[in-house]
């Protein structure tokens, strides 16, 4: 079985307060790029084994091995060979990890006739990561709490087109967090969205960008060039570094 498991882009990114466990509550819209995704295979197989291919992945224990050994302990699945082509920039904001986690889920529930229900595949992908449960739907959302509370929205942008600027460059979790500004805005992001495309520009705000685009001017400089290149909407995505740009299709 071959799945593509797809990058998401935060349209508007708020962070509201810290909370008593350490992690912050958030606002924002999470909407799927399926145009840009990894490549995952998984195959029936006597022994478990993951590789990959494409873009270096860091650090041990990928989410992938961690996601068929989740469902392993709750269900008599037999083994399988995975192969995860990494295409989604990592460390960028766009979900990709938690996308391989989530279709991993996905995928092994078809393939095993394990019969889960949206729900319960959510539930796991919860354990897996915050943003994961986006995934299994991956459908526009709008997130709230640290991004695992969704509420599905009315956003289509299939008539536009996305398009992205990949710095050299990442941009810590941790470091983002520690330079935030917590603050409520004071226009609910859902009023915003609901406002069309061409009033987003200067309202419908990451606040990420304050701290990125001071530590790493490059960045502003191409959130400038996306609207020079005319752009209806640029920003950030996640804590960044990846930029992206909303342009009429034509």
């Amino acid at each position: 079985m071959i799945v593509h498991p797809n990058a998401k882009i935060n349209i508007g990114l708020n962070v509201l307060e810290k909370r008593a466990d350490d992690y912050h509550e958030l606002s924002s819209v999470f909407y799927p790029v399926k145009d840009l995704c990894d490549i995952l295979e998984i195959l029936p197989a006597t022994e478990f084994s993951f590789s990959s291919s494409g873009i270096e992945i860091p650090g041990e224990g990928n989410i992938c091995i961690k996601a068929f050994e989740m469902l392993k302990q709750d269900f008599d699945i037999d083994n399988v060979k995975v192969h995860l082509h990494k295409q989604i920039p990592i460390g960028a904001g766009l979900g990709g990890g938690s996308a391989d986690g989530a279709f991993m889920l996905k995928a092994m529930n078809i393939l095993f006739d394990l019969k889960l229900s949206t729900s319960q595949l959510e539930k796991y992908a919860l354990q897996l990561g915050a943003d994961c449960p986006f995934f299994i739907e991956n459908t526009p959302k709008y997130a709230s709490g640290i991004g695992e509370k969704m509420i599905g929205i009315d956003l289509d942008l299939s008539n536009y087109e996305i398009k992205f600027i990949f710095p050299e460059l990442h941009i810590s979790t941790a470091e983002a967090y520690d330079d935030i500004t917590l603050k409520i805005p004071e226009t609910h992001l859902l009023d915003l969205i609901n406002q069309p495309i061409e009033n987003w520009k200067g309202k419908v705000k990451n606040d990420f960008e304050v701290a990125a685009f001071t530590e790493h001017p490059q960045l502003q400089k191409m959130k400038n060039q996306l609207y020079t290149d005319g752009a209806i909407y640029a920003s950030m995505t996640g804590s960044g570094s990846v930029l992206y740009g909303v342009f009429n299709s034509f």
